[in-house]
């Protein structure tokens, strides 16, 4: 199983980026999937998740009505795309599997992460 995000970078507030994570090693479509951020002096927070067919999306209310997560099945790439970026945003974001199904604080894999900062 390899999850690997890019994407991240420095952006002033009010700015976008778009994450994106290439899975390999399993089959993409058949898992639910999650992004999560830790950020430093807090621990993880689970962001936003989205079931296999991508049919169904979950947001923290820390990000809900400005981030926007997405999947490509058939290329087996997941996405986040932010918008309205805030400081508070700033963090290391990871994609991640999620085991079981449905359980979106559970997961069994994540990737390396991609460092999201947000200057005021």
């Amino acid at each position: 199983v390899q999850l690997v995000e890019s994407g991240g970078g420095m952006v002033q507030a009010g700015g976008s980026l778009r994450l994106s994570c290439a899975a390999s090693g399993f089959t993409f479509s058949s898992y639910d999937m999650s992004w999560v951020r830790h950020s430093a002096g807090k621990g993880p927070e689970w962001v936003s998740g989205i079931n296999t067919g991508g049919g169904s999306t979950y947001y923290a209310d820390s990000v809900k009505g400005r981030f926007t997560i997405s999947r490509d099945n058939a290329k087996n790439t997941l996405y986040l795309q932010m918008n309205s970026l805030k400081p508070e945003d700033t963090a290391l974001y990871y994609c991640a599997r999620n085991d079981p199904p449905g359980r979106w604080y559970e997961y069994d894999a994540w990737g390396q992460g991609t460092q999201v900062t947000v200057s005021s």
